[in-house]
Parts: structure tokens; sequence; C-alpha cells
């Protein structure tokens, strides 16, 4: 069982910088896991916005690339989100996800989401 908790959403002036956190826990070997972060719009579709493997390769959808950067700190059981150069279209509940899996396009583990509004 995998648990994730995000941290370090709120809100911030366009233009600036935020970066997001994601803290797991669980009984499993938590480098072996492929996270993502999410987002989501009320009213819209969930939007895959940055993946890492467990080898640290990453993928970054375009509509972030070279804005936002995903990581992770194996030590510290923790995943991050750098976001910089923040647009209003940015906006979203964001979510942290896992899976063990990382063949699957399903990711079965998610965070509660942390809240960033740009403006």
């Amino acid at each position: 069982h995998v648990q994730l908790v995000e941290s370090g959403g709120g809100s911030v002036q366009t233009g600036g910088p935020l970066r997001l956190s994601c803290t797991v826990n669980g009984s499993i070997k938590r480098g072996s896991l492929c996270m993502g972060w999410f987002r989501q719009v009320p009213g819209k579709e969930r939007e895959g916005v940055a993946a890492i493997d467990s080898d640290g390769t990453t993928n970054v959808a375009n509509s972030v690339r070279g804005r936002f950067t995903i990581s992770k700190d194996s030590a510290k059981n923790t995943l991050y989100l750098q976001m910089n150069s923040l647009k209003a279209e940015d906006t979203a509940m964001y979510y942290c996800a896992a899976k063990i899996s990382c063949w699957s396009a399903r990711y079965p583990f998610w965070g509660q989401g942390t809240q960033v509004t740009v403006s």
C-alpha cells in the first residue's frame, strides 16, 4: 500500500515560481515506484503534467516544458514539481500519483491534491 501527501500549493503571481512536494509513505520499496504529477480544473479532464520513472527518466507535457521540472529525492521519499514562469492557465488542483507497474498507464495511488492559483 502506498500513501501520498502533497504540499506546497498556494497563490502566486503570474511569472512566479512554486514548488510542490509529494511525500511517499508505505511498506513497499519506494525507489521502485514510477510517479507523476497531474492537474485538474473543475469541468475539465485531468491532465498529465510530468512523470518520472524508477530509473529517473522524466517526461514533461508540452504545455509546461521548459517551465516545470519533476524530480525526486529517494532518501527523503519525496517527489517534487518545480514550477517556474507560472501562468494563469496553470491554475488547477495538482495531484501526485504513483504506480508499481511502470509499464501500466494506470496510476493506482493518488494524493489528496494541492491547489495552485496563479493570478
